[in-house]
C-alpha cells in the first residue's frame, strides 16, 4: 500500500491488535500470565483491569493452534484456552445475534493468527474483528457469508451434525480441542469422532471435556476393516449407554476393550511399517527419477522426519501423501522458477501442472501400486499370514466380538465404493449386528465412490418399512445379476433368497438407521458437518453462499418435526408475573411462559432423493494451488476496500454527508436568517445532546454508585451515524415533505393546520428512523418503538409549538406565526428526539440489563456450586463464617479446601468488579436478588465476607492471581471492598427485598 493512502486506512486500535498478536506469536508457546486462563475468572470480571479481551482471545487461540504435543499438561492447557476463548467470545456480543457473533469472532481471531506473514491481511482482519464485536446484525451476517458459515438460530436448536470425523490422533491434523472449536464455529451440535482400532484414553478425555465446554454432543467410535473379496470394508463401532463421560472412560479400561485395542495397536504398527517401507522405496526409486525430470535436487525424506510430521497420529497413506507434498515444496519452487524463465508453451503447461500438484495427486500417482509395481499396496494389501489376526477376521467374526464388548452400541457399515449387492451380503454375513449404514459420505461422494446411493437407500427402506416381498424381489434381482459376474457369489445370494425371512427379521423391530459423515481429516478433505435446512432461520439460507465457495443441498432427505415446550421463567419480569395471574382464562394457559422450540428427526428416516434438505457445511472451495511464484502475496498488496477506511476519517465523512444536505435544505426553505444559517447547527445540536444523554443514562454512567465514567459510555461512531441520518432527515422532512409536498402541492401550512403538518412529519420521521434503526442493528425494542414514536411525538410537538408561541409572545414579538411556520421542522425534531430518548434509552438499558443478567447468572451458578461443595466438605460446621475469618480454612479440607477458598475469593472479586464497573450491574443484581429466597440471599451475602481478609487477598493478588500487573486490581480491592460489602449487605438484608413465592 502506498504511503499516500496509508493514513486513510485502518485505526490505531487495529495496529495495536496487530502488535499484540504478533508479540504473542513471536514469544514462547505458553503465555506469561497463565492465570488469565483460569475458568473461574469471568470475562467481564476483575481480569479486565489487567488484560484486554483481544489479548486474552489471542493467547487462547495461539495456545490452541500451536499446542499439539502429547500429554495431560498440554491437553489441560488447550482445554483452559478453549474455555477462556469460548467465554470471551460469547460474552463479547451485545446484540441479539450473540452466538453467531461469537462464532465469527472466533474465526476472525484464528485467521489473524494464521496470517502471521501477511501484515496487511492481519490489519484487515483486526479491523473486521473490531467491527464485528459490536454485534451489528448486518456486519455479522456479512462476516458469516465471508467465512462460508450459515447463520444458526440463537436458540441453538438446529440439527447440525457430522457422524464421521478424525482428529490428530488418527488421520487428522487438529488436536481434539481444536477439532471441537472448529465444530462449534461451524455450528455443529453433535459429532462422532472415529479412531482407527485404538483410542488413547487421554485423547478421549480431552475431546469429551472440550465438547462439554462448548455444549456439543460427542460420541467416540473405533473404525475397523474387514476383508471382502480382495479389498477392505470399514465398520464403525460406537459404544453407547453410558451415564457420564467418566463411565465411558472406565469402559475403555475394561479388560475386554483393552484386549481388543491391544490387538488394534498391532494392526497400527504393522500398517506403519508398511508406510515406512513405501517411503523407503519412494526414496530409492521414484525420487531419482523426479530429480532427473525436474533437473533439481530432491533430498531424501527420512523416516524420523516423516514420523515427526505425523506427530501423535497414526501413519497412513494420507499422511505420507501430505508429508511428501510438503517435502518437495522447495524443489517445486526451484523448478517453477526455471520454467518461468523459459516462458514457452511447454513450460507454461508444466508450470500449470506443478501449481496444482497436491496431496490428492501424490496419493493417486506417486503412491499407486498399480503405476509403481515396486511400491506396496497401502489401501488394499493382499491377505497373508503376516497380516495381524484382527485384519483377517470375517465380517461375522468381527461383529460378534464387538457385540460381546457391550450390549449398547451402534455398528455402522461405511458404504463407500460398495454396490447394493455388497451391502446386502454384508448385512447377511453380520447376522443383524450391523445397526446403521453410512448412507452418505462427503469425501467418498466427491471422489465418485458412491454411485449406488439410490439402490442402497431403497434396500434400507424396504427393510425399515417391513416390505418382505420387496426385499425378496431385490435379492432375487441381485442373484440374477451375480450369475453373470461370479457364480460363487450367485450361489450365496440364492441361499440368502431362501432365507430372506431371517434377514428381514433382523430389522423388522429394529430399523436400520442412517449416518452421514464427511471423513474430515486434514487438507485432503471436503469440509466438516451437515445441517438440515428446515432448522435454519427462515430467509437466511443464502447467507452462507459466499464467493469462491459452493455450499449446496446434498441428495439426502430427512423429515423433521417441530416440537414446542413451555417453561416458567426463573426470573420473571413484571409483565410475566402479571400474565401468570391470567392463565386461568381460556386460551391463556401458557401466557407469560417461555416457549422453546426443538426439532426432531429419526435416523431411519434419512433417504436418498432428488432434491434434499440436508446442506453440507464444509462447502467446496476453489482449488488452491501451491503459489509457486508468490502471486498471492503480490495480490494482497493492493489497496484495501472502503470498509477498511480509518474510523476518524469515516466519522468526519458521515458528519459531512449529513451536514451538507441539512445545511442547503435550511438555506432553501427558510426565510428567517437564524434558521437559514443556524438551523443545521440547532438540528445537529439536538441530536448530539440527545444521543449523549441517552447513552449515558442507559448505562447509568453518571451516578456516584459506580466507577463508570460518562465518556466511556459515549460511542463516537454511533453519534456520527446519528448525525448523518438526522442530516438526511432534514432534506426529507423540511424540503421534500413540508415545502414541496404539503405546502406547494397540497397547500397545507403550519399556520393553517398545525396538527396536520406535525402529524405527517412525525409519521414519516418515525418510519424513516425505524428503517435506519433496523439497518444499523439497533435493539428490536428500539426499532418497534419508533413505529409508535410518531404517534407519541404528535402531542409533544404540539405542546412545544404552543410553548414557543407563548415564549415569543412573552418577548414581545408582534406576529409569532411568522417565526413559528419556518420553525415547524425544528419543533418536530425536538419532539421526536424527546420521545426517542425515552424509547431508545430504554432499549439500550435493556441490552445492558440482559448482559448483566448473563454475567450474574454464570457467576452466581459458580458461587452456589462452590457453596454446595463446601457444605459437603464441612457438613458439621458453618464453613462460610470460617472462610471469612483471618486465615480462612487454615489448611483444613486439604487440596479441595484450598481450591474452594481460592474460588470464593475469585467469585467475590469478580462480583465486586461487575458491581462497580459494568453498566446497569446494580439494577440487574436487584432484579436477581428479588427473585431469590431469603436463604440464598443470605448465602450470597455471607460468601462476600471473604473480602474482609484484606491481607490474604492482597498477598494473593501480589503473588499472581491475575498475573504480574496486579497494581490496579489491588488498588481497586483495597479502595472499594468496604463500600461494596456495606451496600450488598444492606440490599440482601432480610425483609429488604420482598420475598417471591416459591423456592429457588
Amino acid at each position: 500500500m502506498s504511503f499516500v493512502w496509508r493514513g486513510f486506512y485502518f485505526d490505531k486500535q487495529d495496529r495495536d491488535i496487530l502488535v499484540l498478536v504478533n508479540r504473542i506469536l513471536e514469544s514462547d508457546n505458553k503465555p506469561s500470565d497463565t492465570s488469565l486462563f483460569d475458568p473461574s475468572l469471568h470475562p467481564h470480571g476483575i481480569k479486565e483491569l489487567v488484560a484486554t479481551p483481544v489479548s486474552r482471545m489471542a493467547y487462547a487461540v495461539i495456545n490452541l493452534l500451536r499446542n499439539l504435543q502429547v500429554g495431560r499438561t498440554q491437553a489441560r492447557d488447550r482445554l483452559l484456552a478453549l474455555q477462556t476463548l469460548y467465554d470471551e467470545v460469547l460474552n463479547s456480543a451485545h446484540s441479539s445475534l450473540r452466538r453467531n457473533t461469537a462464532r465469527v469472532l472466533m474465526q476472525i481471531m484464528k485467521s489473524i493468527v494464521r496470517a502471521h506473514d501477511n501484515p496487511q491481511e492481519q490489519l484487515e482482519l483486526a479491523h473486521d474483528f473490531r467491527r464485528t464485536v459490536q454485534g451489528t446484525p448486518r456486519v455479522v451476517r456479512r462476516m458469516l457469508a465471508r467465512y462460508h458459515l450459515p447463520e444458526m438460530p440463537e436458540a441453538w436448536n438446529q440439527l447440525a451434525f457430522d457422524d464421521h470425523v478424525y482428529d490428530a490422533n488418527t488421520k487428522g491434523r487438529k488436536s481434539p480441542t481444536h477439532l471441537i472449536m472448529d465444530a462449534w464455529i461451524k455450528g455443529l451440535r453433535s459429532l462422532t469422532v472415529a479412531y482407527e482400532y485404538w483410542v488413547q484414553p487421554d485423547a478421549a478425555r480431552e475431546i469429551l471435556r472440550a465438547a462439554e465446554i462448548t455444549g456439543i454432543a460427542v460420541r467416540i467410535g473405533l473404525e475397523f476393516q474387514v476383508p471382502f473379496y480382495g479389498r477392505f470394508v470399514s465398520l464403525f463401532w460406537i459404544p453407547r449407554g453410558f451415564s457420564s463421560n467418566e463411565d465411558f472412560l472406565e469402559f475403555l479400561h475394561s479388560p475386554k476393550v483393552a484386549e481388543m485395542m491391544k490387538r488394534g495397536r498391532e494392526v497400527l504398527r504393522w500398517r506403519r511399517d508398511r508406510v515406512l517401507h513405501c517411503l523407503s522405496l519412494w526414496n530409492e526409486h521414484q525420487r531419482p527419477k523426479m530429480e532427473a525430470a525436474w533437473e533439481v535436487e530432491i533430498p531424501e525424506l527420512s523416516a524420523d522426519e516423516f514420523l515427526r510430521f505425523v506427530g501423535r497420529g497414526q501413519a497412513s497413506s494420507l499422511h505420507l501423501a501430505e508429508g511428501l507434498h510438503r517435502h518437495v515444496q522447495p524443489a517445486l519452487r526451484q523448478r517453477a522458477a526455471r520454467l518461468a524463465e523459459k516462458d514457452d508453451a511447454t513450460s507454461r503447461a508444466e508450470l500449470e501442472v506443478l501449481e496444482h500438484l497436491g496431496p490428492e495427486h501424490i496419493a493417486e500417482e506417486w503412491l499407486s501400486a498399480a503405476l509403481h509395481p515396486e511400491l506396496p499396496d497401502l489401501e488394499c494389501p493382499p491377505a497373508s499370514e503376516e497380516m495381524p489376526h484382527l485384519m483377517r477376521l470375517s465380517t461375522f467374526e468381527l461383529t460378534r466380538e464387538l457385540a460381546e464388548l457391550t450390549p449398547g452400541y451402534r455398528l455402522v457399515l461405511c458404504t463407500s465404493a460398495l454396490s447394493v449387492e455388497d451391502v446386502a451380503e454384508l448385512l447377511w454375513d453380520a447376522k443383524g449386528n450391523i445397526t446403521h449404514l453410512e448412507i452418505f459420505n462427503m469425501k467418498s461422494w466427491m471422489e465418485r465412490q458412491q454411485a449406488n446411493l439410490k439402490p442402497i437407500s431403497e434396500l434400507q427402506q424396504a427393510f425399515n418399512e417391513g416390505l418382505g416381498p420387496r426385499v425378496k424381489q431385490m435379492i432375487r434381482q441381485m442373484a440374477r445379476r451375480m450369475r453373470t459376474v461370479d457364480e460363487e457369489r450367485a450361489a450365496k445370494f440364492r441361499d440368502i433368497l431362501h432365507n430372506v425371512p431371517k434377514l428381514w427379521e433382523h430389522y423388522r423391530h429394529k430399523p436400520l438407521g442412517s449416518r452421514l459423515g464427511t471423513s474430515s481429516a486434514s487438507r485432503i478433505t471436503y469440509g466438516m458437518g451437515f445441517v438440515i435446512k428446515d432448522t435454519l432461520p427462515r430467509g437466511r439460507f443464502s447467507a452462507h453462499k459466499g464467493r469462491g465457495q459452493q455450499q449446496f443441498e446434498i441428495p439426502i432427505c430427512s423429515p423433521v418435526e417441530e416440537v414446542y415446550s413451555y417453561a416458567k421463567p426463573r426470573n420473571p419480569s413484571a409483565w410475566q408475573r402479571l400474565a401468570a395471574c391470567l392463565r386461568w382464562a381460556p386460551g391463556c394457559r401458557h401466557l407469560g411462559m417461555e416457549r422453546r422450540k426443538t426439532w426432531k428427526t429419526a435416523s431411519e428416516d434419512f433417504r436418498v432423493c432428488g432434491q434434499g434438505n440436508v446442506i453440507n457445511l464444509g462447502g467446496l472451495g476453489p482449488a488452491t494451488g501451491n503459489n509457486l511464484l508468490g502471486k498471492d502475496q503480490q495480490a494482497s498488496r493492493c489497496r484495501p476496500g472502503f470498509s477498511y477506511l480509518n474510523s476518524s476519517f469515516c466519522n468526519w465523512l458521515k458528519v459531512l454527508l449529513g451536514f451538507v444536505p441539512a445545511f442547503f435544505s435550511f438555506l432553501y426553505t427558510q426565510d428567517w436568517w437564524v434558521l437559514a444559517w443556524g438551523g443545521t447547527f440547532i438540528w445537529f445540536g439536538i441530536t448530539g445532546v440527545r444521543n449523549v444523554m441517552q447513552m449515558v443514562l442507559a448505562a447509568k454512567g453518571a451516578t456516584r454508585d459506580t466507577l463508570l465514567h460518562w465518556k466511556d459510555q459515549v460511542s463516537i461512531s454511533r453519534l456520527c451515524d446519528s448525525l448523518m441520518y438526522t442530516g438526511i432527515s432534514v432534506l426529507l422532512l423540511e424540503a421534500i415533505v413540508r415545502v414541496w409536498f404539503l405546502d406547494r402541492t397540497l397547500g397545507i401550512t403550519v399556520a393553517q393546520s398545525p396538527w396536520m403538518v406535525f402529524t405527517v412529519l412525525s409519521i414519516i420521521n418515525g418510519f424513516y428512523i425505524c428503517a435506519h434503526n433496523v439497518f444499523r442493528g439497533f435493539p428490536k425494542e428500539a426499532a418497534i418503538g419508533n413505529l409508535f414514536r410518531s404517534a407519541l411525538a404528535i402531542p409533544v410537538s404540539s405542546s412545544y409549538n404552543y410553548l414557543l408561541y407563548l415564549a415569543l409572545g412573552a418577548f414581545g414579538v408582534a406576529n409569532p406565526e411568522l417565526y413559528m411556520v419556518p420553525s415547524a421542522a425544528v419543533v418536530s425534531k425536538m419532539a421526536s428526539d424527546t420521545v426517542a430518548a425515552i424509547i431508545e434509552g430504554y432499549a439500550d438499558s435493556q441490552v445492558n440489563l440482559r448482559m448483566r443478567r448473563w454475567d450474574y447468572k454464570s457467576k452466581l451458578n459458580n458461587l452456589f456450586d462452590c457453596y454446595t461443595r463446601l457444605e459437603l466438605l464441612f457438613p458439621h460446621e458453618d464453613a462460610l463464617i470460617k472462610l471469612a475469618r483471618p486465615g480462612g480454612l487454615q489448611g483444613s479440607g486439604g487440596v479441595k479446601g484450598k481450591e474452594l477458598e481460592r474460588a470464593f475469593i475469585v467469585n467475590a472479586l469478580d462480583l465486586m468488579y461487575i458491581w462497580f464497573y459494568q453498566p446497569r450491574a446494580q439494577d440487574a443484581f436487584r432484579q436477581i436478588a428479588r427473585a431469590m429466597p431469603e436463604a440464598d440471599r443470605n448465602v450470597l451475602a455471607r460468601s462476600q465476607l471473604v473480602l474482609t481478609r484484606e491481607r490474604e487477598i492482597s498477598q494473593l493478588l501480589v503473588d499472581g492471581l491475575l498475573g504480574r500487573n496486579f497494581s490496579r486490581p489491588l488498588a481497586f480491592f483495597l479502595d472499594k471492598r468496604k463500600a461494596y460489602l456495606r451496600r450488598l449487605s444492606r440490599m440482601c438484608r432480610p425483609g429488604k427485598i420482598k420475598e417471591p413465592g416459591g423456592a429457588r
